[in-house]
């Protein structure tokens, strides 16, 4: 009987390790493994060769998982059976106890080859798969030597099969931008990673779906002088209307000039020069940039022109709005930064409503009201844009509709522009 043990536990063993070399292998990331390698181990190395062509490893791992199951129906039927037999003959017909002594046997060899054979190296292998996937990638690697005939039989076998099926006959490596948002909602929920921080990487990704237009100062608010403005003028613009660069333009806003630093203006005050901007003194050549670009490719513009203010044009050559560095970083900082007050563009109300304004970035609505798919996606980057498109015409005071489990009522118009909006959810 201990012999037999033996044997039966050898082969317990057997499948263990054949188990956890292709569980922990299949489990390991990729990037983790890359990390050890760079470290200096060079068994994540040789983990990394074989995750880039497993042909011959989970081969190799398929033949001895197949080859011990066998020998292990084998012998333990063979090495149980009999023991088994001997102790229910006292109480049973010799028959009737070979039956149930084989029927036992098999139930025990299963259970046994289950527990400690799949189920319990499969779960430490996917607990921790980079640890066990070291381990076992020696003595792999000296058995898929050793089996590399066979192995290359049944992989080119495989290979043809799964190209005759039309799949891929490698993994796909690559990480994509959904793979990172999961691993930081994964780490959100383990506590891993903070709420500001997934917040944060979410924003990073929004720079390349946002437009300039949905965080761009609109061109009724800009704040621009004119080249033949006097002095009290200039003077009383910046005092009232506080910023750190105003557009300079010839007339009307349409015919840009240049921009001017408010600290260039400050500068000839202290040193008791008279403010003028009819000389090119002290303006600036703007950056001038299509509405059409995405906030990515903004920032590609500010680091390639060394500037941080741009003014945005449409089609029709046509300013429709400033921006700058700081409008593009408050996005990716998100709530980071932004001020909890009445000035937020979405207020959430103590009824669950939201009150908006019209020129709130849809994309900043979807994620108050927990939405992604919206309708005419692509049409319209703001809510009052959104309306536009639903309404088919100029909003009006008292305009609603309803999508989405959302109603959404126009509350104030101001000359054309949807000032604000009442979002609540549909009842009944």
């Amino acid at each position: 009987m201990s012999s037999s043990l033996l044997v039966i536990a050898a082969l317990i063993a057997a499948s263990a390790f054949f188990s956890i070399a292709e569980f922990s292998l299949a489990s390991s990331r990729r990037l983790r493994l890359q990390q050890l390698s760079d470290e200096g181990d060079p068994r994540a190395a040789l983990a990394l060769a074989v995750q880039q062509h497993p042909g011959h490893y989970f081969t190799v791992v398929q033949i001895g998982i197949n080859a011990v199951a066998i020998l292990g129906g084998i012998v333990g039927e063979g090495a149980l059976t009999p023991y088994f037999q001997v102790m229910l003959s006292r109480a049973m017909e010799p028959a009737l106890a070979a039956d149930v002594a084989f029927a036992i046997s098999f139930g025990a060899i299963t259970v046994l080859f289950i527990l400690l054979a799949d189920l319990l190296p499969k779960r430490i292998s996917m607990n921790e798969p980079e640890r066990m996937a070291l381990l076992v990638i020696g003595p792999m690697s000296v058995l898929v030597g050793l089996l590399k005939p066979l192995a290359w039989l049944f992989s080119n076998a495989t290979e043809a099969l799964i190209r005759l099926m039309g799949r891929p006959a490698v993994r796909d490596e690559s990480v994509t931008q959904d793979d990172i948002l999961a691993l930081t909602e994964a780490g959100l929920q383990s506590g891993v990673v903070a709420v500001a921080e997934q917040q944060l990487i979410a924003n990073v990704f929004e720079l390349d779906t946002r437009s300039v237009e949905s965080v761009m100062t609109t061109r009724e608010n800009i704040v621009f002088f004119s080249r033949d403005d006097d002095e009290p003028l200039i003077r009383q613009r910046v005092v009232t209307q506080p910023h750190s660069t105003y557009l300079v333009c010839d007339g009307e806003i349409d015919r840009i000039v240049g921009y001017v630093d408010a600290t260039a203006l400050f500068a000839r005050v202290l040193r008791g020069e008279p403010l003028e901007l009819k000389s090119d003194a002290l303006i600036r050549k703007v950056l001038i940039v299509p509405d059409r670009l995405s906030l990515s490719e903004m920032l590609a513009q500010f680091r390639q022109a060394l500037e941080d203010f741009a003014v945005i044009v449409n089609e029709y050559s046509l300013v429709v709005g400033v921006i700058t560095l700081n409008d593009v970083m408050n996005t990716v900082m998100g709530s980071l930064v932004a001020a909890h007050d009445e000035e937020q563009q979405i207020v959430r109300r103590d009824d669950g409503s939201f009150l908006a304004d019209g020129l709130t970035p849809v994309v900043d609505v979807q994620r108050a009201l927990g939405v992604d798919d919206w309708p005419h996606a692509g049409q319209y980057d703001t809510l009052a844009g959104f309306l536009m498109v639903m309404l088919r015409r100029i909003p009006r005071r008292t305009d609603h509709i309803e999508w989405g489990g959302w109603r959404f009522e126009v509350m104030d118009v101001d000359n054309y522009r949807v000032d604000q909006v009442m979002i609540s959810r549909v009842t009944g």
